[in-house]
């Protein structure tokens, strides 16, 4: 069998293990340590905040900045539904509702027209929302200055999913860094990876104290153990936050070879009506994690799901892009706010979104075989 072609796996840069060793030599192996304050610092710095704190998960960080902005049973949180699970669970964690709010065109990300409506009929009904979680899918940023335009004219603080866009930029300034918090993921295959832990940022370094606090078991300051508050075990490990050290190193050159792909998909299926490459708004940057495109059912007979297990059968992963969590089971009775009356956007994305491997340590031509088997099929 030939070798996999893979969507997107860890790529390690070569420093990774220096770090590590560090932590062993030194016997802080446990969430503390050289490796989790570097890291901090070094990421808040790259992204330009004042503080940062790492986590054992993006998911842990999203459940943290959510209890940090004071959402508690019996609330409701607006969140972006193009998006994966992770986004939303937290927000059930703590007792609350999501009301999901769907994408536009122009970056697949929320939109403002239906989170315009959305805010002014939960005001009407005494109602808004504790926080909005805007999500910056597949590297792109979402139209944030409408998005905060409206958060702030609404007075609701924003969570910025950046789980998939570090390094993406909006107007020159860093995805993750607009909202009260931002959060971003290292997952195995993110843009790079940890092996798995997130990290917390905002510009309220009392918050990120905070979220610290809480993250480790919200102990008091006392010489017995004593807690006043519900915590969390959501600090990073000192030995993976080594490899963040060592990912971090080589961020800008995993973002050129991402841009790299999504531009070499680009030129070659430019020719083909009916193809749509993920775009990417003026005055944005994509880190492109993945490089995604849509199929017009109206031009080209092959469905996504055809065309996954073509790419499958030539052993290469592909993926359908994220169900929107409106059509999940487990939020079937949320509320949901449309794009525009008659048009879901979110929907149209999923039934004719396909993601294409985008593995930074991809060859030309293991791409190339990708590209040739997309023609052939459509």
């Amino acid at each position: 069998m030939t070798k996999r072609i893979l969507l997107s796996s860890p790529h390690m840069g070569g420093t990774e293990q220096k770090y590590i060793q560090e932590a062993f030599d030194t016997n802080w192996i446990a969430p503390l340590g050289a490796n989790v304050d570097g890291f901090e610092h070094e990421l808040a710095s790259y992204v330009k905040v004042k503080a940062a704190s790492a986590t054992s998960s993006g998911t842990g960080a999203i459940h943290l900045a959510l209890d940090l902005l004071g959402v508690r049973a019996g609330d409701t949180v607006f969140c972006s539904t193009l998006t994966f699970i992770a986004s939303a669970n937290p927000i059930l964690y703590l007792g609350a509702t999501p009301v999901f709010i769907d994408s536009e065109e122009s970056t697949w990300n929320m939109s403002p027209k239906a989170l315009e409506r959305a805010l002014s009929e939960a005001k009407a009904n005494g109602l808004l929302p504790k926080a909005v979680i805007v999500v910056n899918l597949y590297g792109q940023s979402a139209r944030m200055d409408e998005l905060m335009a409206l958060c702030n004219e609404y007075n609701v603080p924003i969570i910025e999913d950046a789980a998939e866009s570090l390094g993406s930029l909006y107007k020159g300034k860093h995805s993750g860094t607009f909202g009260v918090i931002g959060i971003y993921s290292f997952n195995g295959n993110k843009i790079i990876t940890t092996s798995g832990g997130g990290m917390l940022v905002s510009n309220d370094e009392q918050l990120i104290a905070r979220s610290r606090f809480l993250a480790t078991q919200a102990r008091d300051a006392a010489k017995h153990y004593q807690h006043s508050v519900v915590g969390y075990n959501y600090r990073m490990s000192n030995v993976v936050a080594g490899i963040g050290r060592g990912q971090l190193e080589v961020l800008d050159e995993r973002i050129s070879k991402k841009r790299e792909i999504f531009k070499r998909y680009e030129t070659a299926l430019a020719n083909i009506d009916g193809i749509m490459m993920m775009p990417e708004l003026e005055g944005t940057f994509s880190n492109r994690w993945l490089s995604t495109m849509t199929l017009d059912p109206k031009k080209i007979k092959v469905t996504p799901y055809k065309l996954i297990d073509l790419l499958n059968e030539a052993n290469i992963e592909a993926r359908p892009v994220w169900k929107p969590l409106h059509m999940q089971p487990l939020f079937s009775e949320c509320k949901f706010y449309a794009h525009g009356e008659g048009q879901i956007v979110s929907e149209e994305l999923f039934a004719n979104g396909i993601c294409l491997p985008s593995d930074s340590k991809m060859t030309v031509d293991e791409q190339q075989k990708v590209i040739d088997i997309v023609l052939n099929c459509v």
